[in-house]
């Protein structure tokens, strides 16, 4: 049982919304507007307007801000204001404290309640809304001050944890791509006198997968689409199913196997490799490029990642097809130019991808148990248990 007391949201804060902007106010000068693509992403440019307004939508650094409406998941949350003095865009709640609740413990509780908060959205598949009375009702946890501050110092050390996880995570990401750099130099300029081949000649198919829409099912085969190999690793999580039965009629055609390259080849994620590491059956769908590598003449995790060189990326950029969704065709594809070192050189360069592989492996279970130590420090510390 919490034994702090509890308070509604309407009873230690002021919710003020922020102001309607049309694009012709727009006009690129006076202050920057706050959007909640400015909240989810820092890197979003701002619009601007020199617009007079009320001083209540004006925002000001280190202000408290709520997202109330756009994409669950993605939009809906409680931030710091860490840019300049901006007028604060509608569908953004400005959060006026008062003095029971520290800032930082307020979003981190309502941050903690984004699942309840979801829950209480309305609206349509896309675009949903949480409104002020809904918002208003939510319960927090109010402890004293000093155990505020106290809890606040806990979960920013493990936020900070979290930060340096996730630097050491890119680190190692880019440590493939620097190896073949170093091992083979840029494809485009070959400067170690690579021969140079086209993909269909060190390769023994390049094809795709199904073309038509398959019948889903709730468990069976794994039903692979771009989605699921846009990280440059095959992943499972969160995959549609198809029956045994198709899946024995799609393979016909086209069988993933391990050690074959799959490549994106639909949409704005194109020309992404994975390569396949798992003896796991599966089918692919027409928007997945399944490559199948000679391994008497090219390696598949270095034509892997030579795929995933920028070198490799700007030949895909110029054979791109269609004028909305990018497609990629199969004859475009398999006239790629590719580097083949020789054999030996390409295998050393397998060994010490797989010794990547590992340290990645080792840092995404890290990577979990610090995520779950996070979510019970959270549960335990609105819960009075921290």
């Amino acid at each position: 049982m919490n034994r702090w007391p509890t308070m509604l949201l309407g009873q230690v804060c002021e919710l003020v919304n922020g102001a309607p902007f049309k694009p012709s106010d727009w006009d690129g000068s006076g202050l920057p507007i706050v959007r909640i693509q400015n909240l989810n992403d820092r890197t979003k440019p701002f619009n601007y307007t020199s617009r007079r307004l009320s001083d209540q939508f004006r925002v000001k650094h280190g202000d408290t801000l709520l997202s109330w409406s756009g994409t669950p998941g993605t939009s809906f949350g409680c931030f710091r204001w860490d840019g300049p003095e901006a007028w604060l865009n509608q569908h953004i709640f400005n959060v006026h404290l008062g003095a029971d609740v520290l800032p930082p413990f307020f979003i981190y509780q309502v941050n903690s309640k984004l699942e309840e908060l979801i829950g209480k959205a309305h609206g349509g598949v896309g675009l949903q809304h949480i409104t002020k009375g809904a918002l208003s009702s939510v319960r927090l946890t109010v402890p004293p001050l000093p155990e505020q501050e106290r809890i606040v110092k806990l979960l920013d050390e493990a936020d900070e944890l979290r930060k340096l996880r996730a630097q050491a995570d890119r680190r190692t990401a880019a440590l493939i791509p620097a190896l073949f750099h170093e091992m083979f130099g840029d494809p485009a300029t070959n400067p170690k006198g690579c021969r140079v081949a086209r993909l269909d000649e060190v390769t023994t198919r390049v094809t795709d997968g199904v073309h038509q829409k398959p019948h889903y099912v709730t468990s069976g085969v794994p039903f692979i689409s771009v989605r699921n190999i846009t990280t440059g690793r095959l992943l499972f999580d969160d995959c549609k199913f198809i029956s045994r039965e198709d899946h024995a009629k799609f393979t016909r055609r086209c069988k993933p196997e391990n050690l074959d390259i799959l490549y994106t080849k639909v949409g704005a994620t194109y020309g992404r490799p994975a390569l396949v590491e798992t003896a796991q059956e599966f089918s692919i769908y027409v928007s997945v490029c399944l490559i199948k590598p000679n391994k008497n003449l090219i390696d598949p995790p270095f034509l892997a990642a030579a795929l995933g060189t920028p070198a490799l990326k700007r030949q895909a950029d110029r054979s791109i097809k269609g004028i909305g969704v990018p497609d990629l065709h199969l004859d475009q594809i398999q006239q790629f130019l590719v580097p083949v070192p020789p054999l030996p050189l390409q295998q050393e360069f397998a060994r010490r991808v797989t010794e990547i592989r590992a340290l990645e492996a080792a840092q995404a279970a890290s990577r979990l148990r610090l995520e779950a130590l996070s979510q019970s420090m959270l549960h335990r510390a609105f819960n009075g248990e921290l």
